[in-house]
């Protein structure tokens, strides 16, 4: 058998249709909520939960999320969300009762200024954001206080060419300057250097 020292699972949220997770240095669990269009943070040992995003229902307003996917969380615990059908990024600041856009909300196409269903993303130590532009089949980066952000790769129409995707789904980065691509509908993780 492959699991060697498996152990009986612990359910620690249930009742949650969830999609996306994060996890910040004082080992807090960050879960998006897709039906309740909320992310919440949850202090597993003390099981204390916070909304931290969202929670005003389904809508475009700046305390709301449309069917929130990915996560990440700075050192600052503050909360980037794909707020996908939103076509947009959103920064929670921590305690904070509204978000800020910070890439997208301008509608579905592809301008630099849009997004069409972001989903996975990171922010690097920069504050840089990286987010995968599913449905532009494109990653893109947006600088911190940019307006608009620049493809970094992918974004020659959908396909399964060397730079090129369908549906990017999530990335990853590594401290060597490597960006990992999961393209979800070419079946693949794709590699590139970005430095």
């Amino acid at each position: 058998s492959r699991r060697s020292g498996a152990t009986q699972g612990e359910i620690l949220i249930d009742n949650i249709n969830c999609w996306g997770l994060a996890m910040d240095d004082q080992r807090n669990l960050y879960v998006s909520d897709y039906g309740k269009h909320e992310v919440r943070r949850y202090q597993l040992g003390e099981k204390i939960v916070t909304l931290v995003a969202g929670g005003n229902g389904k809508g475009d307003g700046l305390n709301q999320l449309n069917y929130p996917t990915y996560l990440f969380v700075d050192r600052q615990q503050n909360v980037y969300v794909s707020d996908s059908s939103n076509h947009r990024v959103m920064k929670w600041n921590k305690s904070a009762k509204e978000g800020i856009v910070i890439a997208g909300g301008q509608g579905a196409w592809s301008a630099l200024t849009q997004l069409s269903s972001p989903q996975g993303l990171f922010v690097d130590t920069l504050g840089t954001l990286y987010v995968a532009d599913s449905l532009n089949h494109r990653v893109m980066r947006w600088t911190q206080g940019a307006k608009q952000g620049t493809v970094v790769v992918g974004g020659n129409d959908e396909g399964a060419g060397a730079n090129q995707f369908s549906n990017p789904i999530d990335l990853s980065a590594d401290r060597h300057g490597n960006l990992y691509v999961a393209d979800h509908w070419n079946h693949r993780v794709q590699r590139f250097s970005i430095e």
